[in-house]
């Protein structure tokens, strides 16, 4: 059930939102150069896949976890983007090809070893990465690998279809504050 959801919700997004994502992709050119960023990313049975979000970061920024990124490489208009978190939106398209849910675990980068052996201890890679999940809304984030782990996997074990629905609306409602980036 959990991905018809998924595959619904994404492609009435795509539809619904497309002018809203052009308009920001045009501000993202304006702004930063090079509206869209892809990076390669941990998914499903540790298989690699590329994910795609609005940039948030200057070009040429190391591919680092947010928490290790140097403020200052985070302009106001990536910041806006993060609080609101419309540099998700692409993320559609990834769970449109079914890379991502909408509610998983975050995927993790490549270079961060201790979260991936975290979460593989504990299964999380069994399932879909998601854009959102409990962690997110409870403000837990990559720089905690284990107690990341923990909380993902509990998301697992205990989810039910009501938790993917409270969790995209905890999220749309500003909870939790996802990867967070230095200040300035």
């Amino acid at each position: 059930m959990q991905r018809f959801c998924d595959l619904f919700f994404s492609a009435f997004g795509l539809l619904l939102l497309w002018p809203l994502l052009l308009v920001l992709w045009g501000v993202g050119f304006f702004m930063l150069g090079s509206p869209l960023f892809r990076q390669k990313r941990v998914g499903r049975r540790q298989q690699a896949f590329v994910l795609v979000k609005f940039r948030t970061m200057e070009v040429g920024t190391a591919s680092v976890a947010s928490h290790l990124v140097d403020g200052a490489a985070i302009p106001r208009w990536g910041r806006f983007l993060r609080r609101t978190k419309l540099d998700e939106l692409p993320q559609l398209w990834n769970v449109l090809r079914g890379e991502m849910s909408l509610v998983g675990p975050r995927p993790c980068l490549f270079n961060q070893e201790e979260l991936i052996r975290e979460r593989d201890k504990r299964g999380v890679f069994a399932a879909r990465p998601g854009i959102t999940g409990l962690a997110q809304v409870a403000g837990i984030d990559m720089s905690t690998p284990a107690l990341l782990a923990e909380t993902d996997a509990a998301m697992l074990v205990n989810f039910r279809l009501a938790d993917y629905f409270r969790y995209i609306l905890l999220t749309v409602a500003g909870r939790g504050q996802g990867d967070r980036a230095p200040s300035r």
